[in-house]
């Protein structure tokens, strides 16, 4: 097939040059230019046989040869006794020019039909490529995030300065023995930075960074996927030393359970393959993103794939200060970062960063000049729970919900969880943060969640529908203390003494708020005035009674 494309490409060349000589040698002007006494001479001799005339020129056609002088040098008087010929252009001329002009035209027609018009397979091809989306070429991008920009992840630099230092100095580790990991998985829950640590791991090492996300490789044509792993490890050798980044392994990478899922397994396969199959001299690392380390494939987990894991948390306080100091660098601000700090625990990166926009744009709103520690505690429920507009109460209903909401308030600065300021239009109070907490602070929260049942019963006999989202939750709270916790007057617990649970601390809940009455009425006045109170503000009710 090769060979006969050849021969075709060969015979129109060919045909090209014969007929471009042709042409050449009948359009060529062989003539001698003479002067106006010569052509004189010439006349006068009878030297002349044929006279043709041109637009430019005049020739004189003798049996020594054919001259030239130009049109404007000559009258016609000269050639009064010469039959005058116009020269035309030989037919053969036209019909080799309509030879070529048609063989031109072909090949151009020919061109871009098989440039721009796909065949039937051509084209089902294209429609299942645009469809997954693998008509884009996999390209580097150049980094332009440093670990500079990034707050609170020090430990996380540390483990990762060796990566970057042998990607700059390879010879050095090579000569002692040493090779580079060939993958970095990165775990830990979602908005912590792991894509920015990504980031600033080939911004420090100055290499061509392969972005890619694990659901990118999982498409719905078998074989797709693992084209575009193949690719993906080619772009990335020929560029070497390179880094490329997998987010959300998980999704490609999900272990193996027998169920059939031909294109997923293949797609992993070759992933493997692709780990396996790198030279130690390849400079190419893989680094990848995960919050679901426990449903990864052993196989992926293994010595030689991911050589070494990097568990990324939360912030702590200190941690969270430093990433509020990033971002609070380009606001015009006025606040304690340490305050805000306290009132952000269980905050990733991601949510700081969004509360600090919520912060300046509500500031931006009231035409503040500087963003204070009030728009933080404006804004800071917005960001964790979402804005929830409080729904049109009757009076009766309003009634409730203030005494709900007061007895949650009250419980929760009691037993100081952590929260900073209760807003009447929202349902949560503290976040939900899957810590390892002790016996004492799990019954804390139960407490918290049932303090508003507990408020509205003591006081009109009866509570509203609106407590399910709390009552679920402590009811999960207390099943999870008996049957997985081990929490309970056994370690297997079971529904029965998850009941007794929640009967009890119930009950102790109702105990405490019968005590702290007086500091639900005085909360409840402040929240029927302006809809929101802070715990410093509970806790010197509480402070005045007790």
């Amino acid at each position: 097939m090769l060979e006969s494309k050849t021969n075709r490409i060969l015979l129109f060349v060919s045909a090209f040059i014969v007929i471009g000589l042709i042409l050449f040698a009948l359009l060529r002007d062989t003539a001698d230019a003479i002067t106006l006494s010569k052509a004189t001479q010439l006349l006068e001799n009878k030297e002349v046989q044929r006279v043709i005339v041109s637009k430019k020129y005049v020739y004189l056609k003798t049996k020594k040869g054919l001259y030239k002088i130009a049109s404007s040098q000559v009258s016609p008087k000269m050639f009064i006794d010469y039959k005058v010929e116009i020269k035309e252009i030989n037919i053969l001329v036209y019909i080799l020019f309509t030879i070529l002009f048609l063989a031109l035209a072909s090949l151009g027609v020919r061109f871009w039909q098989k440039r721009y018009v796909p065949t039937q397979e051509q084209y089902s091809n294209t429609q299942h490529a645009e469809a997954i989306g693998l008509n884009t070429p996999i390209e580097a991008i150049k980094s332009d995030v440093s670990f500079d920009d990034i707050g609170g992840i020090s430990d996380v630099k540390m483990e990762l300065e060796e990566i970057i230092d042998f990607m700059r100095h390879p010879k050095r580790y090579k000569s002692f023995g040493a090779r580079l990991p060939r993958g970095v998985l990165l775990v830990g829950p979602p908005g912590v930075g792991k894509t920015m640590i990504a980031k600033a791991v080939a911004n420090a090492a100055d290499v061509p960074f392969y972005y890619q996300s694990g659901a990118s490789f999982v498409q719905i044509y078998v074989g797709m996927g693992a084209k575009r792993v193949h690719e993906l490890f080619v772009a990335a050798k020929n560029n070497a030393p390179s880094i490329i980044f997998i987010d959300e392994i998980d999704a490609v990478g999900k272990k193996r359970d027998g169920q059939r899922n031909d294109e997923r397994e293949a797609t992993l396969n070759q992933l493997l393959t692709e780990m396996d199959g790198f030279e130690a001299s390849s400079n190419v690392i893989v680094v990848a993103a995960t919050n679901k380390i426990d449903v990864l494939d052993s196989a992926l987990l293994r010595a030689g794939r991911f050589d070494r894991r990097i568990f990324v948390e939360l912030p702590t306080k200190k941690e969270r200060e430093s990433i509020l100091m990033k971002y609070l660098s380009k606001v015009p601000s006025q606040v304690d970062l340490s305050e805000i700090a306290n009132m952000t625990v269980g905050f990733n990166g991601a949510a700081l960063a969004a509360l600090v926009n919520e912060a300046a744009l509500l500031a931006l709103r009231q035409n503040d000049f500087h963003v204070t520690i009030e728009h933080f505690y404006q804004v800071k429920d917005k960001v964790m729970f979402g804005k929830k507009k409080l729904k049109m109460l009757n009076d009766k209903q309003k009634d409730f919900r203030i005494t709900y909401q007061a007895g949650k308030v009250v419980v929760a600065t009691y037993y100081d969880l952590p929260f900073e300021k209760l807003l009447l239009s929202n349902e949560h109070l503290t976040p939900t943060i899957d810590e390892p907490f002790i016996k004492q602070e799990l019954e804390a929260r139960v407490k918290m969640l049932l303090a508003g049942i507990a408020a509205c019963n003591i006081k009109y006999k009866q509570h509203a529908s609106s407590v399910k989202g709390d009552l679920d939750e402590a009811k999960e709270l207390t099943l999870k203390m008996c049957q997985e916790y081990g929490m309970g007057s056994s370690l297997l617990g079971d529904e029965a003494e998850q009941t007794q649970i929640l009967t009890k601390l119930y009950d102790e809940c109702k105990g405490l708020i019968n005590t702290l009455m007086d500091v639900i009425v005085e909360v409840e006045k402040v929240l029927l005035e302006r809809e929101s109170i802070t715990k410093a503000e509970v806790k010197k009710y509480i402070d005045a009674v007790l």
